[in-house]
């Protein structure tokens, strides 16, 4: 009777973890389409009791890069994130690089958080230039000298594994990423560039066949001892 209870509460606890593990999956899936997304899996590991667990791991390496005729748009070749800031005051940091000239001119992401410390855009604005370092110039027209607004931060953590997922394709530091770090002296931005989301469809595809046909047979499996634990117990009560 007792190893029977054991075989259910494991592929209950089993079947549980895969449907977790399937939400990561389909996740994953769904941004495939999200600029500066990266793949964020649920590794599963078996304990010594025959238990499932697992460890969500993010996957931060470089996404393709997609040309684009918007100047505001940036993308990072490379290590590293671009700090942002909220209206309420909050940093978090993104590879999400589809900015925009937003409220009172300011260098916005889509959802309205200022790029680093603020760079405003000036109004007469005839060319903006994001150069690889960072560096954000405007010309007045075509004839004047490029002008420095501003520049476009790049901070790096010793842990990125360590991040917690915040607002919105975002990211904040933990204790355990440890502090942002500023990089100095790169070239790493380009401008008309977005990173995409680095994400294999027929990878994602895949995985959600198999832990789906993993939960069915573990689903199954249940109904076998539970029917088999009925049975037992008629037949004590007899």
């Amino acid at each position: 009777m007792k190893n029977l209870q054991g075989i259910i509460r494991k592929c209950l606890n089993n079947t549980t973890t895969q449907f977790d593990r399937l939400g990561y999956v389909a996740n994953n899936f769904a941004n495939y389409s999200t600029t500066g997304y990266k793949n964020v899996r649920f590794e599963q590991m078996l304990q010594e009791d025959g238990y499932l667990t697992g460890a969500i791991r993010t996957n931060y390496s470089q996404g393709s890069m997609h040309i684009t005729s918007n100047p505001y748009d940036v993308a990072i070749d490379g290590e590293g994130l671009i700090p942002v800031v909220s209206p309420e005051g909050e940093i978090q940091y993104t590879r999400d690089g589809s900015f925009k000239k937003g409220k009172d001119g300011y260098l916005m992401t889509n959802d309205d958080w200022i790029v680093g410390e603020g760079i405003k855009i000036p109004t007469n604005s005839y060319k903006l230039t994001i150069k690889p370092d960072g560096t954000v110039t405007s010309m007045p027209s075509a004839n004047d000298p490029e002008q420095v607004i501003g520049k476009i931060p790049l901070v790096q953590f010793a842990n990125y594994e360590g991040l917690a997922q915040g607002t919105n394709n975002k990211m904040k530091a933990t204790q355990d990423s440890g502090d942002a770090v500023l990089v100095k002296n790169h070239s790493a931005l380009a401008q008309n560039t977005l990173e995409m989301a680095n994400i294999n469809v027929f990878d994602s595809v895949s995985d959600m066949l198999r832990i789906n046909a993993s939960m069915i047979a573990s689903m199954r499996l249940v109904k076998v001892a539970d029917d088999m634990y009925n049975k037992s117990i008629n037949l004590r009560e007899g």
